[in-house]
């Protein structure tokens, strides 16, 4: 740490004294130190499309659940709700229904009752399991990020101090001025991972709140779609 103080403190003052711009710094980086940044601002371009078409996403799938869910509490029937769910194609809990109510009308024939309650139960869990994996896809790059962006910019610092103690080694005379590139590297790098890596890390988190939300609404919707077909679908002496 007071290393890195004391290089944070060199770079303000060759900043101060040679009126550096961060564009003059990029461009007199080494291609080790410009090959990390590029890496690093891929990273965060990445991560940042990934985060704000995930949140439009949940935040649609939210809306959209809500609206199903209160119309398939105000119906008596299933088929009443069935063009519900077909209009609701942004609600995870809608497609849940949509592959119930297949497997209802499949056991059921025109008999007017189902065959096997555990059979529905299974397709409702195998249809959750589906809509919580494609809630999380894409997710884990923003892990990914949060996690492996620091350590890029590590390396980015790490080969910023070796070239700022060859360009001392090299000097006629010892001076801040001889370190000030390898110095640059190595604070612009760490700058440039942290800033990768933060934003990740928040909305990473964030975002996984979202989806374990949604699980838990198509969790308790499974539930209750099973009672209503055990109350209406299922013939007393079974």
């Amino acid at each position: 740490m007071t290393i890195l103080v004391s290089l944070t403190l060199a770079f303000i003052q060759i900043t101060e004294n040679e009126k550096l711009s961060l564009i003059d710094l990029l461009i007199r980086a080494s291609i080790t130190a410009k090959v990390v940044l590029i890496i690093l601002l891929l990273f965060s371009i990445a991560s940042w499309v990934i985060i704000f078409s995930k949140w439009m996403a949940l935040r649609s799938a939210e809306q959209a659940s809500r609206q199903f869910l209160s119309r398939f509490r105000s119906r008596l029937k299933l088929s009443d709700v069935l063009i519900e769910a077909e209009n609701a194609k942004a609600s995870p809990v809608a497609r849940i229904f949509l592959a119930g109510y297949e497997e209802i009308t499949g056991q059921m024939g025109g008999e007017g009752s189902i065959r096997s309650i555990e059979a529905v139960n299974r397709v409702l869990q195998s249809a959750t399991i589906a809509e919580v994996s494609r809630l999380e896809r894409s997710l884990g790059w923003l892990a990914t990020t949060a996690n492996a962006s620091p350590f890029i910019g590590l390396f980015g610092t790490v080969v910023g101090i070796v070239i700022a103690f060859q360009g001392l080694s090299a000097a006629t005379a010892s001076s801040i001025q001889s370190v000030a590139p390898g110095i640059a590297e190595a604070l612009i790098a760490t700058a440039a991972g942290i800033a990768a890596a933060v934003p990740a890390a928040i909305f990473y988190n964030y975002l996984l709140s979202k989806v374990k939300s949604l699980t838990a609404t198509m969790d308790r919707f499974g539930l209750e779609l099973l009672n209503l077909i055990e109350r209406n679908y299922i013939k007393a002496d079974v």
